[in-house]
């Protein structure tokens, strides 16, 4: 992949990234892994009712665990759908949750921007 094309994608994703990057300070550490920030263990996302393990903004991953290879593998789909989503992934996810529930499916098991990340495993 050409460096125009990462260039457009990571600006095409930044508008999420940057939601990311303003909740990166609240999480115990933080360190780049294939040019995806992770930022890991945070306590507060849990006290909010937060359920689950990791969450994707652009090219920023909150998890409240330490990452393992399986989790940052269905990040990195994430990361890939807002590369081409750019921020109207997040509209669209939100659509596509309640679509499947509509339908009488589970918001998250059944999204597929869920389904497609958990095809790496």
């Amino acid at each position: 992949m050409s460096l125009a094309v990462r260039i457009v994608r990571y600006v095409w994703a930044a508008p999420a990234s940057l939601l990311g990057l303003a909740l990166a300070p609240f999480f115990d550490s933080r360190r780049v892994d294939n040019g995806i920030l992770l930022c890991e263990g945070a306590r507060w996302p849990r006290r909010l009712g937060w359920r689950f393990s990791a969450i994707t903004f652009g090219h920023v991953v909150l998890s409240t665990i330490a990452a393992d290879e399986d989790l940052m593998e269905h990040e990195t789909v994430h990361v890939g759908q807002y590369e081409r989503w750019g921020v109207f992934l997040l509209p669209a996810y939100l659509v596509a949750s309640l679509w499947v529930r509509l339908r009488g499916r589970r918001a998250y098991w059944d999204n597929p921007f869920e389904k497609a990340a958990r095809r790496t495993r």
